[in-house]
């Protein structure tokens, strides 16, 4: 079950359960599509991989407690910004791979 991480790992914006910017890695790594766009470049820091928009998990009970009521939303918060200077030269080999290639 998805945690669902409540900010941006780099920038700390504040990336709420509905939120449609929030993107994650397959470890969950949390970012907004603004820094994995534009300071990432689709290359997690943590672990290399790629991003994909986090699904929403429905704030209401629509089907057998599957809701956020039920399960909530982590109240674990992770800001470690990156050093884009350290990212750009890790990622500079490998952003060209596609993600399923890496």
């Amino acid at each position: 079950m998805l945690e669902i991480r409540l900010n941006c790992e780099h920038c700390n914006k504040e990336l709420k359960p509905d939120s449609t910017e929030a993107m994650i890695c397959s470890f969950e790594c949390t970012f907004c599509k603004s820094c994995v766009d534009l300071v990432l470049e689709n290359v997690c820091p943590n672990c290399g991989g790629g991003f994909h928009q986090r699904p929403v998990r429905p704030s209401r009970n629509l089907k057998s407690d599957n809701y956020l009521g039920v399960y909530p939303a982590s109240d674990k918060r992770v800001y470690k910004p990156v050093d884009v200077i350290e990212h750009n030269e890790f990622s500079r080999k490998i952003k060209g791979i596609k993600p399923e290639r890496r």
